[in-house]
């Protein structure tokens, strides 16, 4: 004996409130149903309904299965197809009149199945939210957030709060010191091989012993600062540490890290412009942003690699820093934002001492005439 699979479901007042399990055939002119008995396999009696008499809409619990209703002999009837193939088999032999149900239909699956996706992608993007919220303050994350980033971004944020910070300063336009910052700075940008940044260097009067550079490239030195050093490499060491901060993008790291978990989910899944209005919490603290110990390490060890590539004394960098530490006990600005341990000065030693020893070349300036520009006394000590 053969045995007989349904393929749909049949109610009515005759059958269980389950439904029948059926047998279903698409004919010439309508459907061949053969009813199941409550033994499985063993076949019931077969009934016939044309095309002509059908009423076709979309339903089931996820309104996926095309519902086929008809008056019976004795009382109203509804076919449930699931089956692919049937409802395939269906539609090919559907007469004109059943097209535009049979469209309706198909559209009201096709709205289930959206809104199926949706849940699931939102189901999904909670899951992997949760996973980023585990995640979160990990290298790995932050990291796969800023490179999501553009350049073209980060110079836009940092000339932002650059012009910001500015436009309440007193800028040195012109002149030796001027000059003297300039020469440093490009002569260390052009050892950065494939540098996508151009540094925008701006000396403003002042004593804070400080100097920094924002995301994109925009560079700030006090002439505090450059009053203290006793010689331009130790200036061009600053320099060379910040101009590192830009390069490996420590600031927006710092940045991303502030904005907050929703901020950083934003930009990994793909919506960075959403950056722009979040970054302008804030404002001068793009300035004052305290780089964590590994960062101020690798702002420390390229730099030193930079000063060396640029033919610059990379030991300015070290005395400048130790000197700073010793004579100001932490209390000057810059290194309340770079605090420069002796641990870090040790590695700078060990790694200076390990590369191979080489003629540096003299900058175009006399530091004395550049001193003297800004009011410090050849006598006088820094």
């Amino acid at each position: 004996m053969i045995e007989l699979q349904p393929n749909a479901l049949c109610f009515g007042d005759e059958f269980p409130a389950s439904g029948a399990p059926c047998l279903v055939h698409v004919e010439g002119q309508g459907l061949t149903i053969t009813f199941l008995s409550d033994r499985e396999g063993v076949v019931g009696h077969t009934e016939s309904v044309g095309f002509s008499d059908l009423t076709i809409s979309a339903g089931g619990l996820d309104h996926n299965q095309l519902v086929a209703s008809w008056s019976g002999s004795v009382e109203q009837r509804t076919l449930y197809l699931k089956s692919p193939e049937l409802i395939r088999a269906f539609r090919q032999a559907a007469p004109a009149h059943l097209n535009r149900p049979l469209e309706q239909a198909a559209e009201q699956v096709r709205q289930v199945r959206q809104r199926h996706r949706f849940v699931w992608g939102l189901v999904g993007g909670t899951v992997f939210a949760v996973i980023l919220g585990l995640w979160f303050g990990s290298d790995v994350l932050v990291e796969l957030a800023v490179n999501r980033i553009p350049i073209e971004w980060e110079q836009k944020l940092g000339e932002s709060a650059y012009r910001e910070f500015l436009a309440g300063q007193d800028v040195m336009k012109e002149g030796i010191a001027v000059d003297a910052v300039k020469e440093m700075t490009q002569r260390l940008a052009s050892q950065v091989p494939n540098n996508p940044y151009r540094f925008d260097v701006t000396v403003v009067r002042s004593d804070v012993v400080n100097a920094f550079a924002l995301p994109g490239g925009y560079v700030v030195v006090f002439t505090g600062l450059m009053k203290k050093a006793e010689s331009p490499e130790e200036v061009a060491g600053v320099l060379a540490h910040e101009l590192n901060h830009v390069l490996r993008r420590h600031g927006l790291e710092r940045i991303i890290k502030q904005l907050g978990f929703v901020a950083v989910v934003s930009i990994v899944l793909g919506n960075p412009p959403g950056l722009g209005g979040a970054m302008k919490q804030f404002g001068i603290e793009l300035m004052t942003l305290k780089f964590g110990r590994a960062q101020e390490t690798e702002a420390d060890t390229t730099g030193l690699d930079l000063l060396y590539r640029a033919k610059i004394h990379p030991e300015g960098m070290i005395t400048f820093f130790q000197r700073l530490t010793e004579k100001d006990e932490g209390r000057v600005e810059w290194l309340s934002t770079h605090p420069m341990s002796s641990a870090r000065a040790d590695h700078l030693k060990a790694r200076l001492a390990e590369m191979p020893k080489q003629q540096s070349e003299p900058f175009s300036f006399e530091w004395t005439k550049v001193r003297d520009a800004l009011g410090v006394s050849s006598g006088s000590a820094p």
